[in-house]
């Protein structure tokens, strides 16, 4: 079962398992596309499902099936898909390359599938290579106390949306390193070094890739795992700086992630304006942000008096004496607008403070027809 198809890492994974003779079931949310791409990869079985209907994801897999998961941003999408092959007792594999999806797989849901299923999250370019390379060093030196991975791209490529979607948060978001024998949490890209490629020094940041979990399973007396990723090439300083001046952020709960979905532009003030009942206060406006976001709810406009500058205490040295508060007042009445207790912001004066005109009383009306 492929779950997430026809995305970019997906549509790969499926030609390839097409190639090499499998009949994968492609599942997704777009039944259209993934018909399309059925046809052209030789009449290929397929199914309907969306993290958004867990449930959905749940029904794909059975005991004993195998789930390959590509379906990202990993954090705020993948949870969905290895549930469901642990619920469902199925082998889990998925394209993930971040971080803090990748702890949580193998802490939470791993004591969980243990004796199930198996479990292998990373299983794409990040990070099975530095995985295969690390073990084949220990092989050869077992008694080493440091492995050392980079990960560099020799050619022309880019990045899918997916990655794209997820890479700008992960600076944000805490990270792990296998540190003096135990795991320990660090900021993506707290270090910097260089490799020597192809004739010359490239640069690359630290990252939290599966090695520190796996390496030191293999050689118990590993006290350092390094896990590098030279991506951004001689901008690696700037991203360090980035990540550094973005750490503090990621103590807050509603800072820890980026919106999926941020609007075309910030507006000014709420998306609509607050509803009045009648003859009562406005209605407080909520804010259409989704909760895991650093979007709050905003409870509407307040309307106070102004509020005077305090002056310095009258203890300093030469200090001019404190004025008095100004009383309020209030604004005169004229033919547009009328002062009233439904449009008045805030709450009445008391009747002392009243400092405005006094009106004239009107005489009663006289004539005929004035009743009496």
């Amino acid at each position: 079962m492929l779950f997430g198809a026809t995305g970019y890492t997906g549509r790969l994974t499926a030609e390839a398992l097409a190639a090499a003779g499998g009949r994968p079931v492609l599942a997704g949310r777009d039944r259209t596309r993934l018909e399309t791409l059925a046809r052209r990869l030789g009449g290929l079985p397929v199914a309907e499902a969306d993290t958004a209907r867990p449930g959905s994801v749940r029904a794909l897999v059975g005991a004993g099936d195998v789930l390959v998961s590509t379906v990202g941003p990993f954090l705020t999408r993948g949870e969905p898909a290895v549930r469901a092959a642990v619920e469902a007792g199925a082998a889990y594999l998925d394209s993930t390359g971040e971080p803090p999806f990748l702890r949580r797989v193998v802490e939470e849901f791993g004591p969980r599938a243990e004796g199930r299923c198996g479990l292998v999250p990373g299983f794409g370019y990040d990070f099975v290579p530095g995985n295969l390379a690390g073990a084949l060093a220990l092989a050869e030196a077992p008694a080493a106390s440091r492995v050392t991975v980079g990960y560099f791209a020799t050619g022309r490529g880019g990045f899918s949306s997916g990655t794209r979607a997820s890479g700008a948060g992960l600076l944000l978001e805490p990270g792990f390193a296998w540190r003096d024998g135990r795991l320990r949490r660090e900021r993506t890209a707290r270090r910097v070094r260089s490799f020597r490629i192809g004739g010359r020094d490239r640069l690359a940041v630290s990252y939290a890739g599966s090695e520190h979990y796996a390496l030191p399973r293999l050689a118990p007396g590993l006290r350092e795992v390094e896990v590098y990723l030279g991506w951004f090439g001689n901008r690696s300083r700037a991203v360090q700086a980035f990540s550094a001046a973005g750490a503090p952020l990621a103590r807050f709960p509603a800072s820890g992630r980026w919106p999926e979905r941020p609007p075309a532009r910030c507006p000014a003030g709420p998306a609509r304006a607050p509803t009045r009942r009648p003859g009562g206060p406005a209605a407080p406006w909520s804010s259409p942000w989704p909760p895991t976001t650093t979007a709050r709810s905003w409870p509407g406009p307040t309307c106070r008096a102004p509020t005077p500058i305090p002056s310095p205490p009258a203890s300093w040295p030469g200090a001019p004496p404190a004025p008095p508060p100004p009383a309020w007042r209030e604004p005169a009445p004229s033919a547009r607008s009328t002062p009233s207790a439904s449009r008045r912001c805030g709450p009445a004066p008391p009747a002392a403070a009243w400092n405005g005109p006094t009106p004239e009383p009107r005489p009663a009306p006289t004539g005929p027809g004035t009743p009496g």
